[in-house]
């Protein structure tokens, strides 16, 4: 079964071999190089026995990228752990939304993504991903547990009946040493290092101008808790914390981006996060 926009993409994006048992890193032919597709194109190569995935649900895979240009592999998430795809999220593509939700678990998916060298005369290029479907399961929409009351000089959360925090800034100097404040005590296990989160969270400047949210996406984020994935006022604030819980995050600049602007967030910010985990695993 397949989606695609166009049917001449499709046909050559059929064209390419995929061998390998599932659950096992694949290998990838490619028909011929320069290999290209004129629009982002999906292919289901092997639904899985799994059970079926439902929009809502956080879907854990493993994938490929080659290169269209000569077949070499671009990366692979076999080596570095799985990554994860927020399934009926409108902020990810329609096609694979499409397929993926056409799936079940330990599917086999083909996805052909063009695109251009800007500003050069350089031919249009593809990478290829083989996209396994290693698991997906729900996650709770907000942080559950205990209120716990937070330390004086903080800012000031308030919660919507959804859950989504806004925040009343407080006049002063901001801290200058990380501050990792549970606002909810969650009765899950302790998140470690290293381990993939699922979170809502919303960002300030101390002065409490937001610059980023999840909630406004439709789904949570996800990431892999090290200073490779994330800023280290995330990795030490939130190691250690129960899943469940919602964590006020002041992160001073050393341990933030710096001296470095961040798109709207200017050089030398303290930064607020209000961090609500959902998973961990």
């Amino acid at each position: 079964m397949s989606w695609a926009a166009d049917p001449q993409d499709l046909a050559v994006l059929k064209g390419v071999k995929v061998t390998g048992d599932l659950g096992k890193e694949p290998t990838v032919t490619l028909p011929a190089t320069p290999f290209t597709v004129n629009g982002f194109t999906t292919l289901l190569v092997q639904d899985g026995t799994g059970a079926p995935i439902t929009s809502g649900e956080i879907v854990s895979v493993q994938e490929v990228a080659v290169s269209g240009a000569d077949g070499s592999t671009l990366g692979s998430t076999w080596s570095t752990g799985a990554q994860t795809l927020p399934a009926g999220n409108s902020n990810m593509a329609a096609d694979l939304n499409t397929v993926l939700l056409s799936a079940h678990v330990g599917a086999r998916i083909l996805v052909a993504v063009p695109s251009s060298t800007q500003g050069g005369t350089a031919a249009p290029t593809t990478s290829v991903y083989v996209i396994d479907v290693i698991d997906a399961y729900t996650v709770p929409t907000k942080a559950t547990g205990e209120p716990v009351a937070p330390a004086a000089g903080l800012p000031t959360v308030t919660l919507s009946d959804s859950g989504e925090p806004s925040l009343t800034p407080v006049s002063g100097a901001a801290p200058t040493t990380l501050v990792a404040q549970p606002l909810i005590k969650g009765a899950g296990p302790a998140v470690q290092t290293g381990q993939t989160l699922t979170v809502q969270y919303t960002g300030w400047l101390w002065d409490g101008t937001k610059f980023d949210s999840s909630w406004s996406t439709g789904s949570p984020a996800t990431f892999k808790l090290d200073t490779g994935s994330v800023i280290a006022g995330w990795v030490e604030g939130l190691t250690g914390q129960t899943i469940g819980s919602q964590v006020l995050l002041v992160i001073p600049p050393d341990k933030g981006y710096g001296a470095n602007a961040q798109g709207t967030i200017p050089a030398n910010s303290t930064l607020v996060f209000v961090v609500d985990i959902l998973d961990a695993r």
